[in-house]
């Protein structure tokens, strides 16, 4: 498994932070070849299920990714989301935690990936494209309001 993990400063308050980063089909705008389709109705939650398809023509994988945990910031408290990703090439979990930091948030992307049928000796460049791309999407979603 390719471990992954990003963490960024934003001048949004965390309930913004947070909307923009769980706004599933937004994600597509930073992912090169990708769209993402919401199945279930909203609003977001446990059990909430997207996919994400990726590639060109019948050159295309899917990634479905269901919602096992949601607890939105409030009160101070940091928020929590977590995914299981259930796809047949692309397995494991991420995570989103948007906490309180001065005036803005703290977001910290964790995430285990492993692509079906490709050797382990390659996690290591699993682990950097990751970073690479969920790092792009992260700093993409927050970027109307960039931390000092």
């Amino acid at each position: 498994m390719a471990l992954i993990r990003i963490e960024r400063a934003s001048r949004l308050s965390p309930r913004d932070a947070w909307q923009r980063l769980t706004d599933w089909e937004r994600h597509a705008a930073h992912v090169p070849l990708t769209g993402i389709d919401v199945t279930t109705p909203p609003p977001t939650g446990v059990g909430t299920v997207f996919v994400a398809r990726t590639g060109i023509g019948r050159l295309r994988f899917d990634d479905p990714m269901e919602v096992v945990r949601w607890e939105p910031p409030q009160d101070g408290r940091p928020g929590h989301c977590r995914m299981e990703k259930r796809g047949r090439v692309v397995t494991g979990w991420a995570e989103i935690e948007v906490a309180p930091r001065g005036p803005g948030s703290w977001i910290v992307w964790r995430e285990e990936a492993r692509v079906e049928r490709l050797p382990r000796l390659f996690d290591p460049v699993t682990a950097l494209s990751g970073r690479l791309l969920f790092g792009r999407v992260v700093t993409g979603l927050l970027a109307d309001a960039p931390a000092e």
